[in-house]
């Protein structure tokens, strides 16, 4: 049996304690330097396998004849150029001329340069008279200085006051008003004539002397009234107009065409 060795003393115990310490703190420095090294150069690889993936290309990786990788060729192309003739010259375009013309003026121009003369008639379309007689003041724009509005809308017909005046066509009596200014005793009729609505008045007609009323009835060759100077009138006459879709045109021209 083998004796045990003297136990240590207090002193020694830590001296043999601090040894050991010394040696693990040691060995644990030289692992870590180790471990830093090892780490700078994985870095390091790593740095230059990505310098070379980003710098060469991947072609240059593979073998041709496998057909992974073919090889392009550049070819330069030429550009494209455009070249103008020394004769062409730059212009707008030539539009031929045009003008808009109002409903109004295209039914003023349709009734326009009609004769100055008409012969009566008694067919379903009439003159106002069934006999020729006087014309003083056309349709159209009136001269300056003349009397009355700067456009006549109607055909003022002379034929001596106290003269009978016809209806044009059958119709209904659309107005019958006495007034004291403007159109006088007036009459105005609506006539459905085929492919036009057509209205007709008869202005400054002697006070009293029209038997028609609003609503009326009429037949063509109607009596409407007398000849008179009534309302804003110059003497005795009969202002007359004829108005397509309530637009006034040229009576004289207007009947002429369709007056048989």
């Amino acid at each position: 049996m083998v004796e045990n060795a003297n136990p240590l003393s207090r002193r020694q115990a830590r001296e043999v304690l601090a040894v050991s310490h010394a040696r693990r703190d040691e060995l644990v420095r030289r692992s870590s330097e180790r471990g830093r090294t090892l780490l700078s150069a994985g870095a390091l690889l790593g740095a230059a396998a990505l310098l070379i993936g980003t710098s060469v290309p991947a072609s240059a990786f593979r073998d041709p004849s496998t057909g992974f990788a073919p090889e392009f060729t550049a070819v330069p192309v030429e550009g494209q150029a455009l070249e103008v003739s020394s004769d062409a010259i730059a212009s707008a375009p030539v539009r031929d001329g045009f003008e808009v013309l109002s409903y109004a003026e295209q039914l003023r121009q349709l009734y326009a340069s009609a004769p100055s003369t008409f012969t009566a008639t008694s067919g379903p379309i009439r003159w106002p008279f069934p006999y020729t007689v006087v014309m003083t003041d056309r349709f159209g724009p009136r001269p300056e200085g003349s009397s009355g509005s700067a456009f006549h809308n109607g055909l003022d017909f002379t034929p001596g006051g106290g003269t009978p005046i016809y209806a044009i066509a059958d119709g209904v009596v659309s107005l019958q008003v006495e007034d004291q200014g403007g159109f006088g005793n007036h009459v105005i009729i609506q006539h459905q004539i085929p492919g036009q609505n057509v209205a007709s008045l008869y202005a400054h007609m002697q006070y009293g002397t029209s038997p028609l009323r609003t609503g009326d009835t009429v037949r063509v060759g109607d009596f409407i009234g007398l000849v008179g100077n009534t309302g804003d009138s110059y003497g005795n006459h009969l202002h007359f107009e004829i108005r397509i879709d309530g637009v006034p045109v040229d009576p004289f021209a207007w009947l002429s065409a369709n007056a048989v």
